[in-house]
């Protein structure tokens, strides 16, 4: 892309596709944000954004600012970022279900100069903003003037353009630091695919159910339409029932899915939408092998399975684009695919290249003198951490993978002590450190266990201090903590009972020993199925 930042991209375009839809929403999450725009076309959407840096630097904000947005899926999202981005501040997206404590961690440890979220949430959010003196608004109120003034900047490709905070495996989310030039990269990366994906200036429509407080929603699907002068359909959360229809309605062409979402589609009965849509592909990952071709067969729609990581962008992401496709194989594509350029090694635990068909975890880096360049800046206030994550000169993914003699790349599982529900990373460190707080617990190790529909469940698998106590008013009471300092997502859908867990000479758990526990919760001393719970949890009201 021949610009230096994501709103210089979008001034590019605004000018080549001014009256084509950028942001669209559909009749039936019009219903849902009346106060909404309907639709935002390219140069309308420059003009808001122009108005609102204006806006921002009245207030005293500007360059190296970071401002925090709790605003949903919603339009605003993307105004505020760009905004911001064409000052070079950055933006913090906020999980809207993230708990006191967790938005209390994310506002401090980004140094977020303002919280920017909608009214139905300050009653959760102004008082942990206020603890730090933090100053709140509406997406549409005046902004609040910073303490002291800071001078507007001209964005470039190194500038810190969003601040994502991603699971990590030993307690806290960390800060991955995300420059310009990372979002430019999956620009580059949509618009350079050929085969099935192979964009059409101006005609594509992408309907995405994905929040945008992940990359993917903000990178790559909004960075990939804003590539090709396509619009982004923008729905409130995935609603199963009314997919194709909401398709239809915004003559959507291409659709980004987590895997949970074909197994869900597939299972509801016909309806006259499936077959009148005119979606070309579906994008996303996870899809069940024996869901793929069924999904393709039913619908008519290739799904495309891929692979990034937070730290990756545009820079690592891999696709199986082409034909011949090996559907049901949990193929991610080949290194050598157009964008970015990539290199790629599969190496076995003692750092060796494994063989061909061998199983390896996968790292990447950028060819050339860089090899981090366009992948992600590093870790806020962690270099341990991201010189580990770059140990050697290559970028340690924690996923395991295999390559055939056609040079395509086979997802195989994932190394990091990461559990993977309905496309959200949790890090079973952060579960345990919560439940190891309450003093009924001795001894707990959390652990993914299989689910039909969301890919993997939070286990906690507890050893009670008092073997004695009930271990249903146990359960409940470990249920109920977690459901106060954790999101709804991290919050254990089983917890088991055992008397001990399996060591090491050093005391350290071997959690590997509890595969067949995670295979069979209920093989425990006492099991209980709480994912109904759970479910209650996510549809329970700001």
């Amino acid at each position: 892309m021949d610009c230096r930042s994501v709103a210089g991209l979008l001034k590019q375009q605004a000018v080549a596709f001014a009256d084509h839809d950028m942001l669209v929403l559909p009749q039936s999450v019009q219903a849902l944000w009346p106060a909404e725009p309907a639709c935002l076309r390219y140069a309308e959407m420059q003009a808001a954004v122009g108005s609102l840096s204006e806006q921002y630097v009245a207030a005293g904000y500007g360059a190296g600012d970071r401002i925090a947005l709790l605003l949903e899926n919603r339009p605003a999202h993307f105004l505020h970022w760009l905004a911001l981005n064409a000052i070079a501040a950055s933006v913090v997206p906020v999980n809207p279900q993230a708990s006191a404590d967790e938005l209390s961690y994310l506002l401090s440890h980004s140094e977020a100069r303002l919280l920017v979220r909608l009214p139905d949430y300050a009653a959760r959010t102004d008082t942990v903003a206020a603890e730090l003196n933090l100053a709140c608004c509406a997406p549409d109120d005046s902004i609040p003037p910073r303490a002291m003034a800071n001078q507007p900047g001209v964005p470039a490709l190194h500038s810190e353009c969003a601040l994502i905070y991603t699971s990590g495996t030993t307690g806290r989310p960390k800060g991955c630091i995300l420059s310009n030039r990372y979002f430019l990269n999956w620009a580059d990366w949509y618009s350079s695919q050929d085969g099935l994906i192979a964009l059409r200036p101006g005609q594509e429509r992408l309907l995405t159910p994905l929040p945008t407080f992940h990359v993917n929603a903000m990178g790559h699907s909004f960075m990939g339409m804003l590539s090709c002068g396509g619009a982004q359909i923008i729905v409130d959360r995935f609603h199963p029932r009314s997919w194709w229809q909401d398709a239809v309605q915004t003559e959507a062409t291409c659709f980004h899915y987590l895997g949970v979402m074909p197994a869900i589609l597939h299972e509801l009965p016909e309806t006259e939408f499936e077959h009148s849509h005119q979606m070309r592909f579906g994008l996303g990952g996870g899809v069940h092998p024996d869901h793929h071709a069924r999904f393709e067969k039913r619908f008519g729609v290739p799904l495309l399975e891929g692979w990034a990581m937070t730290e990756t962008g545009g820079a690592g992401t891999l696709c199986d684009t082409t034909e011949p496709r090996h559907v049901g194989q949990r193929c991610i594509g080949r290194p050598d695919r157009p964008g970015p350029p990539l290199e790629v090694r599969l190496v076995g635990d003692d750092g060796v290249e494994v063989a061909e068909r061998e199983a390896g975890e996968l790292l990447l880096r950028a060819p050339g003198p860089d090899p981090r360049l366009g992948f992600f800046s590093g870790y806020l206030k962690d270099e341990a951490a991201t010189e580990a994550a770059w140990s050697g000169g290559w970028l340690h993914t924690g996923d395991v993978v295999r390559q055939d003699e056609s040079g395509a790349l086979f997802f195989v599982e994932r190394k990091k002590n990461i559990i993977r529900r309905s496309g959200e990373n949790i890090a079973a460190a952060e579960v345990e450190a919560a439940i190891a707080s309450l003093p009924e617990v001795s001894a707990i190790a959390v652990v993914a266990t299989d689910d039909p529909l969301r890919e993997q469940e939070v286990l906690a698998v507890v050893v009670p201090t008092d073997s004695q106590q009930a271990a249903e008013q146990l359960a409940d009471r470990i249920f109920a903590y977690c459901a106060v300092h954790l999101a709804y997502f991290k919050v254990p859908g089983y917890i088991a009972f055992v008397s001990a867990l399996p060591t090491t000479s050093t005391q350290k758990v071997q959690k590997a020993s509890l595969k067949p526990l995670a295979d069979d919760p209920f093989s425990a001393d006492a099991c209980f199925d709480l994912r109904d719970r759970k479910k209650a949890l996510r549809q329970a009201p700001a």
